[in-house]
């Protein structure tokens, strides 16, 4: 059954094909996907594909993505989960996304703590860890901020728009 999550602002919920659109809204906006590692979507069909990965993802043990919800209004802001999700070896990575009307809210940082204290506390998780492109500021700032640590650079690790990027690497540890 797929978790529910809530924080005092937001609500952390399973994506269906009615977020398509609010997916699409985020992930056709440059801005948002500038530091992705993907283009831009330019069709509906797009949003709803993810949506079908993201479920298909759960159900196979590989990966949680939860639509992220501000309490009252039933719109999906932004999307959180964890990618890369191997329960064999107790590690995931921290991946997310919210549109730009709802950046510089201390929206992200809710969400993220939440799940990394669910990862933790309920998927047996000991390690997590993120990938961030070198320029984007806001999320390497926000990842240090809630505890995460720099472990080093990965070189030509992303390619976007067809140019190699490097990106940090970071983790947060359970017992550490």
């Amino acid at each position: 059954m797929f978790p529910i999550l809530e924080t005092e602002r937001l609500i952390l919920r399973e994506l269906t094909q009615d977020d398509a659109q609010s997916v699409f809204k985020c992930f056709s906006n440059e801005d948002v996907t500038r530091y992705y590692g993907q283009e831009p979507f330019i069709e509906m069909r797009q949003a709803e594909n993810l949506v079908k990965l993201f479920s298909k993802n759960f159900a196979e043990k590989r990966g949680i993505r939860w639509g992220i919800e501000r309490k009252g209004p039933k719109d999906i802001i932004g999307t959180i989960g964890f990618n890369v999700w191997s329960p064999t070896h107790r590690r995931a990575e921290i991946g997310y996304e919210i549109h730009p009307d709802y950046w510089r809210k201390g929206y992200t940082q809710e969400a993220v703590s939440k799940i990394v204290s669910y990862g933790f506390e309920h998927m047996g998780l000991t390690r997590i860890g993120a990938v961030v492109f070198l320029e984007n500021e806001a999320s390497n700032k926000l990842l240090t901020k809630v505890g995460f640590e720099k472990e080093g650079t990965l070189r030509d690790y992303i390619y976007q728009n067809g140019q190699s990027h490097d990106t940090f690497i970071y983790s947060i540890l359970k017992n550490r």
